[in-house]
């Protein structure tokens, strides 16, 4: 096997397991939290491999496995780009995964994939992270814009709503009469985020594939066996570390709580997937088909729902909650960080 090959193989791998690992407790944290005492895992797992091959099956017939977000890289990725230390930025990202920290699979890994746009000055690669106009710099703003869209809109509507739904489902447990309306409800609402996340994230997985150019139907059959038995070793072990910075957030454990969360998470995702909301154009400060950390998303939405919960039901945001909300902050700007570091060694060691 040709290095370009073994490093392609051994990426995509890398890359599907550091992904599934950190990324998916984004999308089904809340569905595994809200599940795991009523049904058994496979059940649950069962579920999801349905839409994740549902999504790969129709990303392949139609010859666009990323969903549009690789397009800006598709001219650069060819077999002779591979080379080993692409392997870097999966490695990380596995490690830091595995101690348990939320971080940015989308920085870790497609910056790499720029490293023709970034400069080789120092200063001129820096200056860079905060120009909107390069894929690294559009990238960041559009994650942080990200963050702040869902930390705001999340408060507003927890301010709105709190009163009549989560302060109500504290102080009245589920009644097994109503549990299967909210299993369907959840189980929908979560179906149509888990989509949205894929379509959003399988470029960063793919990316070490060629982004599926030129892909044999042996090769996609491969690649959704790695990607299905990595999803059932998730489910298996409830998440893992990453898991626990849903568990800390309140209520998260009630299944009417989760679908509210993974209904926002998927309309906010919806709209930043797209140009466009339900057909009707739109002038955002973002391009669509442009790759985002669904990571800064995510930890934006339970932030300002625990404040929008905290403020609403006690009255004041203890420092307990301020400070768990920035340490949250604090673990995915570490993981911005030691990507952009990580460009840098990357960027030295291919010159």
């Amino acid at each position: 096997m040709e290095i370009s090959s073994f490093v392609m193989w051994v990426g995509f791998i890398l890359a599907a397991f550091s992904v599934v690992g950190n990324d998916v407790i984004q999308t089904l944290g809340t569905f595994l939290t809200s599940n795991e005492k009523k049904m058994k895992w496979y059940v649950l797992y069962a579920f999801a491999a349905t839409i994740m091959t549902a999504a790969l099956v129709n990303g392949y017939v139609n010859a666009d496995i990323h969903y549009g977000r690789l397009d800006k890289y598709l001219p650069d990725l060819t077999p002779d780009l591979y080379q080993w230390y692409y392997l870097i930025p999966p490695f990380v990202l596995l490690f830091i995964t595995r101690i348990g920290i939320p971080v940015s699979t989308t920085f870790m890994i497609l910056t790499l994939f720029s490293l023709n746009k970034v400069p080789n000055d120092i200063g001129a690669l820096f200056a860079s992270i905060f120009d909107s106009s390069t894929k690294m710099g559009g990238m960041i703003n559009k994650s942080l814009l990200g963050y702040l869209v869902a930390f705001a809109t999340a408060i507003v509507i927890y301010l709105a709503i709190s009163g009549l739904t989560e302060k109500k489902f504290k102080e009245n447990p589920i009644k097994e009469g109503n549990y299967k309306f909210w299993i369907v409800a959840q189980w929908f609402t979560t179906g149509f985020l888990w989509f949205q996340w894929l379509t959003q994230d399988l470029a960063n997985i793919y990316v070490y594939l060629q982004g599926g150019q030129n892909m044999g139907i042996g090769s996609f059959i491969l690649s959704l066996i790695v990607l299905l038995g990595l999803l059932a070793l998730i489910f298996y072990r409830r998440g893992g570390n990453v898991q626990e910075v849903v568990r800390r957030k309140t209520n998260t454990a009630d299944i009417r709580s989760a679908t509210f969360i993974d209904l926002i998470y998927a309309v906010i995702l919806y709209i930043f997937k797209y140009d466009s909301i339900f057909g009707v154009d739109y002038q955002f400060p973002w391009t669509g088909n442009l790759p985002m950390s669904t990571t800064w998303v995510f930890i934006g939405l339970l932030a300002g729902r625990e404040i929008g919960i905290r403020l609403l039901t006690d009255k004041k945001l203890k420092k307990e909650i301020v400070r768990e909300i920035l340490v949250d902050l604090g673990k995915v700007t570490l993981g911005l960080v030691v990507s952009v570091l990580l460009v840098v060694i990357i960027k030295l060691l291919s010159a």
